[in-house]
This record gives structure tokens, C-alpha cells and sequence, in this order.
């Protein structure tokens, strides 16, 4: 069935408090995407940010970013004041998050409702902690012993914490119980707040696609819980770390530090940490999109404290072998195999054996090539279609920036005069195509530039910010990709 989307996370949505939330600003947002005939809302990672404030360099593949949780809805239920936090310093642009600030002021107010939670805890916490056990206990520890350390990655801690030996494990679980528990609590309310807003969506007719970062950050509590399932030396550092060679995004590839898999290891295990975290993943989503597919297939590994990814080497991925023990487990799977930077016949033939649909970009079609593989017209409908993904820029940002003969040559494949809209021009071809399912940004939507621009890939600062303005008038919008959507047959 053709079916059509947006892509927005929720980082972006508007909200007095620094950031978006699960709120009532992102049940607006489902009910924009109802309104404009969609079928999907995409988001990035949902997991806490980590270094560079990146959803994809996480301290958990499991846990949940509290920044997210809702300060109006603790305050309906009861666990906060309004005056605990509206008159915090959230940061002084609407338009942009600023993570110092989140950083320094959320923690202290979700201690005031976790402390109120604790008073009087319902059944339903219990539960939780006892069936999300085998990431939760490790994650809480994780976090309590980091703060205790003031933040330092866990490779800095004294080494019965860092080596996991028993006795000290028991020691600091005893130490730290208040901090444990409140990172629970912490975790019990970000799954409550997005299974409601979750719900709401799906009885709107809403898919959500989730983003599952395909490596695990070198400073996270996967990689301290179970340092055997990766490429670790025997003090624990990593012996090789993941990353890109150079390609079309940077020309000095893209070092970005992640331990690799000891897929030996993994596979010997029967992959029981992957199938773990997609039986997780899937109760949090409708659809995963899998960063970084082709590294399955062969994965680039840099030597560990090179400064750049140009002395790297491939290496050989475990391959369908690990989707089919995901078959096996969880039986077939709504993946979106992002296939996107070098690729090999291999990686192709991967692609093809798993039968899931990969991604086409529109920004990278206008080379001059009629067989380039992202131009519409040489799309397959086993593909899910995007102008750009958050690592691109806008269109309207695109269409400064490109190579003059690029842009030259979207104009005229789309044919796109002088008075038209280039976003959304674009954004009609992409819909047009045969696509089975298609995928704008919401800057795009809102034809922003490339201030609004998510992420710049191999730069650190500036990036994972942009937010939607709180008085954004989506009327018009909405009017226009729902007659867009019924247009091109996309409709739900």
C-alpha cells in the first residue's frame, strides 16, 4: 500500500521547557499528520543523548531521554507544582534547544517528582522495573555510579566498578539505592508518557518509525554491562572503533569512536543481545529504520586512537545469518534498511536477500547520471523515499548550497520556475513516484533553510537543535500535503 509521512522529532517540537516533550504540543503534531492524510511519523532516536548531544551516541540502546517526559502531565498527576519549573531558565531561543541548559536545570526538577513518586509508588512501577530487568538494573546502576563519579565515562572508574566485580557491584548498589531508584522512576515515566502518546497515535490511523542506532556508544551502560559481546582488549579499550571511509558527506570519512561487535561472540550467544534490543525496540515502534545497514553485511573498522578514518579496513559483517535469528525469534520484521553511503554488489545482494525496503534521497540524484539510483524515475517500489534525512540539508538550504550543475539539473528534471516553491516541488515529484512509502522532513514542509538544518555529519557543536516555532500556523500545510497525498494515491 503507498503511504506517505514526516519526519520530526521530537526534540522539535514547540514547548516552554528548552525542548519537545510527549505533551500535548506532540498530540498536535499527530493531529496535523491526520489532518494532512499521512500515515507514519518518523522520529529519530528516542534514547538520552550522549557526547555532542547525538540521539545516536547514547548511555543506553534501551533507556528512554527524560528530557522528553512532560513537566505539564507530572503536574497533572499530581508530582509536580507549576511553580517547580515554569519560571526555570529553559534557554532564550524558541527555535533552538540548548542541551547546557536542559543539562543543568531538568535533572532537579524530575528529583522533586520522582522524590513525590517514591512517597507513594503504584503497582504498575513494580511491574515495570521486574520486566524491563535485564537493561534497567545495569542502566540505573550505570547512571548512579557516573554521577558519583561526576560524570566520567565508566573506563575512568576505579576498577572493581570498571571490571564489574561482584563485591563492589553489591556495594554500590547499596550505596547508591536512591539514585538507582530514581533513574528507574525516571525510566518508568518517559515509557508511561510515550505509551499514551503512542496509543493516542496509533487510534489515529499514525505508524510510528523509530531510529536504531546500529552501534553502541563507547560510553554506555551496554558496553559496561556486557564488555564480552564487543572488541575490547583486556583493559577493556576498544581494539578497533567504528566509523566511515571517506564519501560524499566528508572527504576525510567520518571517525565515530563506537566499539565495534565481537560478532563471534554474538553469534555464539545466538545473537541474544540483538534480538533483545529489537523485541524491545518493537514494543516501543511500529517500524525500525536500522542505521547504517550495509554495516551488517561489512563494516569499516579504524584502528583505535587514530585521529582520522582514513586508515581503516573492512571487515566481514555476520550478514542475513542475524536476521534470520531475528525471524526466528521475533518472526518478520518492519525494517527499513537505511542503505544509504558506500555500497558494495554485496551490500546490494544483502539488501535483496532480507527483502526489506531500502531508502532513495532525492538530494543526491542530480549528478548528471539518468541512471543515478535516487533520481525518481529509476526508483524500485521496495524503497522508502526521502528528499533529505536529518543529515542533510533543507531543500531550500539544498538548492543554495549544492553544486551549481546539481542544482541546474533539479530544476530542470523537476521543472521548477522561477515563482514556484523548490521545497515543494520537489516534495510533489517524491510523492508522484512509485515508491511504496514516502518521507518529508518538517522543515521541508515549512520550506525553512538551512538554519533549520538537524545535523551536519563529522561535526561536532551546532547540531540536533533546530525546534518548530511555537506559533507555526499549519493549516495552510496540512491543506496542501493532504491534497498532495490524495493527489498521488498516498492516503490512508
Amino acid at each position: 500500500m503507498r503511504k506517505s509521512g514526516v519526519l520530526m522529532h521530537v526534540s522539535s517540537l514547540p514547548s516552554p521547557c528548552g525542548i519537545g516533550t510527549f505533551g500535548s504540543e506532540a498530540r498536535r503534531f499527530v493531529d496535523f499528520l491526520v489532518e494532512s492524510g499521512q500515515s507514519c511519523w518518523q522520529v529519530l532516536p528516542l534514547s538520552p543523548t550522549g557526547y555532542g548531544d547525538s540521539p545516536y551516541q547514547s548511555v543506553s540502546a534501551f533507556a528512554g531521554n527524560p528530557y522528553f517526559i512532560d513537566l505539564d502531565m507530572l503536574a497533572e498527576a499530581g508530582l509536580l507544582q507549576k511553580e517547580d519549573y515554569v519560571n526555570f531558565d529553559w534557554g532564550s531561543d524558541p527555535q533552538r534547544v540548548d542541551y547546557k541548559r536542559l543539562f543543568e536545570a531538568r535533572q532537579p526538577v524530575l528529583r522533586m517528582a520522582v522524590e513525590r513518586f517514591l512517597d507513594a509508588p503504584v503497582p504498575a512501577f513494580a511491574c515495570f522495573c521486574r520486566d524491563n530487568a535485564s537493561w534497567l538494573d545495569d542502566y540505573a546502576l550505570f547512571m548512579a555510579l557516573k554521577d558519583a563519579h561526576g560524570g566520567a565515562p565508566w573506563t575512568a572508574w576505579e576498577p572493581p566498578l570498571r571490571s564489574r566485580e561482584p563485591h563492589a557491584l553489591a556495594q554500590a548498589r547499596t550505596q547508591y539505592a536512591e539514585d538507582i531508584a530514581y533513574y528507574q522512576v525516571v525510566q518508568y515515566l518517559f515509557f508511561e508518557q510515550w505509551t499514551f502518546l503512542h496509543a493516542y497515535a496509533r487510534e489515529r490511523g499514525i505508524e510510528i518509525i523509530g531510529d536504531i542506532p546500529i552501534y553502541a556508544a563507547a560510553d554506555s551502560a551496554d558496553v559496561w554491562a556486557q564488555p564480552e559481546l564487543f572488541e575490547l582488549d583486556a583493559a577493556l579499550c576498544p581494539v578497533e572503533v567504528a566509523g566511515c571511509p571517506p564519501d560524499g558527506f566528508s572527504a576525510d570519512g567520518q571517525l565515530w569512536g563506537n566499539p565495534l561487535y565481537d560478532w563471534e561472540r554474538q553469534k555464539k550467544t545466538g545473537y541474544a543481545w540483538w534480538i533483545a534490543r529489537i523485541r524491545h525496540a518493537l514494543s516501543v515502534y511500529d517500524v525500525l529504520r536500522i542505521d547504517h545497514f550495509r554495516g551488517f553485511d561489512a563494516y569499516y573498522a579504524i584502528p583505535f586512537g587514530d585521529e582520522a578514518a582514513r586508515n581503516g579496513q573492512w571487515r566481514e559483517g555476520p550478514g542475513i545469518a542475524l536476521f534470520n535469528a531475528f525471524r526466528a525469534a521475533l518472526g518478520e520484521l518492519p525494517i527499513i534498511a537505511e542503505d544509504l553511503g558506500f555500497l558494495t554488489d554485496s551490500v546490494r545482494r544483502f539488501l535483496a536477500e532480507s527483502g526489506f525496503p531500502g531508502m532513495k534521497v532525492m538530494q543526491f540524484a542530480f549528478d548528471g547520471n539518468p541512471r543515478n539510483p535516487y533520481l525518481p524515475h529509476n526508483f524500485k517500489p521496495n524503497c522508502v523515499a526521502y528528499t533529505g534525512t536529518h543529515d542533510n540539508d533543507t531543500i531550500l538550504g539544498w538548492f543554495e548550497t549544492a553544486p551549481r550543475g546539481d542544482v541546474e539539473r533539479a530544476k530542470e528534471y523537476l521543472r521548477l520556475h522561477p515563482d514556484e516553491s523548490a521545497p515543494r516541488c520537489m516534495l510533489a515529484a517524491l510523492w508522484a513516484s512509485c515508491a511504496e512509502m514516502t518521507i518529508a522532513q518538517m522543515q521541508d514542509l515549512l520550506e525553512l533553510g538551512s538554519d533549520a538544518r538537524m545535523n551536519t555529519p563529522g561535526t561536532l557543536g551546532g547540531n540536533w537543535q533546530w525546534r518548530m516555532r511555537p506559533d507555526a500556523d499549519l493549516r495552510e500545510t496540512a491543506r496542501w500535503l493532504r491534497h498532495m497525498t490524495e493527489l498521488y494515491g498516498r492516503a490512508g
